[in-house]
């Protein structure tokens, strides 16, 4: 991810504000059905996983080491009884054309409605033959396979539950249309070209939130209901301190489907280093598993699951 924007993305985030599909809006609180309670979520449970998931070593898109990734995310998917599919495309890079997979979890839901939890499982080149990324992006791929847990052991639920490994997050040079962002934009025109992308009630993206010291900084181009449940669930959960608002936009793999009109928010620690404040640790090899903690994983978790919970009360539409 990068806080630079390039003039093409800039351009399609813009149509939010004037033509193009409508953004969705979630129903106020007096439409809303009777309280949910939210899934039980683990912090401890989830930095196994990101243990686990980190050993696979590095998973730079387009070699072994990925493809390795996301038979193992499909497997541990599956053992988790989670219907798993591996969507492999291939798409123009720096690189040249290199064959990427998205990993995707369906959790089945009673109503034709969607929620979407993605994270990235690729790691940047160029920072150590062995850089394996243990924030960026462990922390996110060992929490949502946490939260798949959670939600598969609890289902159905009142809205179908989808969950997004995406391959390509990072760019190899630039950001642009042939750099960064493959996996999530393909699964948006996918979904779009399937007509299922208006039925997603919201996309919550996870990306670098195990930091020990954690400052969730969401983006400024995030959805303000999104970001308004966010901070209700944080507060709800005793933890409003441990999330802000973050003075720049940060380009994401929540961007795709913003652009096409969904409710998307990036939860994102953007202040990952040595200090507070600092993001010195990130893209560098000081990224291992001694800056992570199960208590910030535990914090995402919870926070996430009650948003969850939240939406699930809005009126089906």
């Amino acid at each position: 991810m990068t806080e630079n924007y390039m003039s093409w993305i800039l351009a399609g985030v813009l149509l939010l504000c004037g033509c193009g599909r409508p953004m969705a809006t979630v129903a106020p609180e007096s439409s809303r059905g009777a309280e949910l309670v939210p899934v039980e979520v683990s912090g401890e449970q989830a930095l196994e996983e990101v243990r686990r998931f980190v050993a696979l070593g590095p998973r730079l898109s387009g070699t072994k080491g990925a493809e390795r990734a996301a038979l193992y995310l499909a497997d541990r998917l599956q053992e988790l009884g989670v219907e798993t599919e591996i969507q492999e495309f291939s798409d123009a890079s720096p690189k040249g054309t290199l064959v990427f997979r998205n990993v995707l979890g369906r959790i089945p839901g009673t109503g034709k409605r969607i929620l979407l939890l993605g994270s990235h499982y690729d790691t940047k080149v160029g920072i150590a033959d062995d850089f394996a990324g243990a924030n960026d992006s462990g922390s996110s791929t060992g929490l949502l396979l946490e939260l798949a847990r959670a939600f598969q052991a609890t289902a159905p639920h009142p809205m179908e539950i989808r969950l997004a490994f995406f391959d390509g997050e990072e760019s190899m040079k630039d950001y642009g249309p042939t750099d960064g962002l493959h996996g999530s934009r393909y699964l948006a025109q996918h979904m779009e070209a399937e007509g299922r992308l208006a039925d997603i009630e919201a996309m919550i993206l996870l990306d670098m939130i195990g930091d020990r010291n954690l400052t969730v900084t969401i983006p400024r181009n995030s959805a303000p209901p999104l970001v308004n449940e966010v901070f209700n669930a944080a507060r709800a959960e005793g933890v409003r301190r441990y999330f802000q608002l973050y003075p720049a936009h940060i380009l994401d793999d929540h961007v795709p489907f913003l652009e096409r009109g969904v409710l998307a928010i990036n939860l994102i620690d953007f202040q990952f280093g040595s200090e507070p404040g600092r993001n010195d640790y990130w893209h560098t090899p000081d990224d291992t598993m001694d800056k992570l903690s199960a208590e910030s994983l535990d914090i995402v978790g919870r926070v996430t699951a009650r948003v969850v919970a939240q939406l699930m009360q809005a009126t089906p539409k």
